[in-house]
C-alpha cells in the first residue's frame, strides 16, 4: 500500500471538507440579513396590527385594561395609552431597522408585559406566539438588525465620513 498516496488523498478530502464548510459558513452569514428583516417584518406587523385594532377600538382597549389586563404599578387608562403606543410606534422602527435594538427591546417589554398580564386567560398555542415573539425580539436586540437596515447604512456612511468610531 502506498502511504504517500493515501496520504495525499486523505489531505485531498480535508481540504474539500474545509472549502464545503467555509462555503456553508459564508452561505450561512450572507443569510443573515434577510433572516433578521424577515424576523423583524414579521415581529413588527404582529404588534402593529395589534396596536391598529387597539385604537379602532379603544372603548374596548380600555375596558380590558380595566378589567383584563392587571398592570399593578399603573393605572389602567394609562397602561392602555403606553401598551397601543408602543404597538404603534415601536413596530415601524423595527421594521425599518431604525434604532431596530431600541424597538426590539422596548416591543419585548410590551410582549413581556402583555404575556404575564393575561397569561392566565390565554391558550398554550397563544403563549407559545408570545415566546417565539420574544425570542425574535431578544434575537434582534442582541446582535443589531442586520446589513438590511437603516441603522446599518447610518453606521456604514458614518465610517466613511470618519465620524463613527470602531
Amino acid at each position: 500500500m502506498n502511504t504517500l498516496s493515501s496520504h495525499i488523498a486523505t489531505h485531498q478530502r480535508i481540504n474539500m471538507l474545509r472549502q464545503a464548510w467555509s462555503g456553508l459558513v459564508a452561505l450561512l452569514e450572507w443569510l443573515q440579513a434577510p433572516a433578521l428583516l424577515a424576523a423583524r417584518l414579521y415581529v413588527a406587523y404582529v404588534f402593529f396590527m395589534s396596536g391598529l385594532e387597539s385604537l379602532r377600538s379603544w372603548d374596548s382597549t380600555l375596558y380590558l385594561y380595566e378589567s383584563e389586563f392587571h398592570i399593578a404599578v399603573l393605572p389602567p387608562y394609562v397602561a392602555a395609552v403606553m401598551g397601543t403606543a408602543g404597538e404603534v410606534i415601536l413596530p415601524p422602527l423595527l421594521a425599518l431597522g431604525l434604532f431596530g435594538r431600541f424597538g426590539a427591546l422596548g416591543l419585548f417589554v410590551v410582549n413581556a408585559v402583555a404575556l404575564l398580564s393575561y397569561m392566565y386567560a390565554l391558550q398554550p398555542p397563544a403563549i407559545m406566539f408570545h415566546f417565539i415573539w420574544g425570542i425574535l425580539l431578544l434575537m434582534v436586540a442582541l446582535w443589531g438588525s442586520g446589513k438590511w437596515s437603516v441603522d446599518y447604512l447610518w453606521t456604514r456612511a458614518g465610517r466613511k465620513s470618519g465620524n463613527v468610531k470602531r
